[in-house]
């Protein structure tokens, strides 16, 4: 079992910025790929951001690429999402999920754990 635990979300203004954070446990975190996604109201949940569990590889959603980065820190089993100029089409409970090592998770059927998530608000 991996337990994953988001961090870091809140209200922010159009063109701010927000740092989520990732905590996970349970397993050896380095064998993990990780990625974001998100849920907005009535919204089914979408793919944001993804990385390999070497760090080595990135791939974000087109609605987010240039403003978000996802990156991970193995030594302290973190993974992390950079939102700058966010919009609020932004708005969303963003969850951080755990894969199989050497794939990419672009998609909710390559999750094997999710945290409970972490509200995003963007006003307009």
């Amino acid at each position: 079992q991996v337990q994953l635990v988001e961090s870091g979300g809140g209200l922010v203004q159009a063109g701010g910025s927000l740092r989520l954070s990732c905590a996970a446990s349970g397993r050896t975190f380095s064998n993990y790929a990780m990625g974001w996604f998100r849920q907005a109201p009535g919204k089914e949940r979408e793919f944001v951001a993804a990385i390999k569990n070497s760090g080595s590889s990135t791939f974000y959603a087109d609605a987010v690429k240039g403003r978000f980065t996802i990156s991970r820190d193995n030594a302290k089993n973190m993974v992390y999402l950079q939102m700058n100029n966010l919009q609020p089409e932004d708005t969303a409970v963003y969850y951080c999920a755990a894969g199989p090592a050497g794939t990419m998770i672009t998609n909710y059927y390559g999750v094997n754990y999710w945290g409970k998530g972490t509200l995003v608000t963007v006003p307009s």
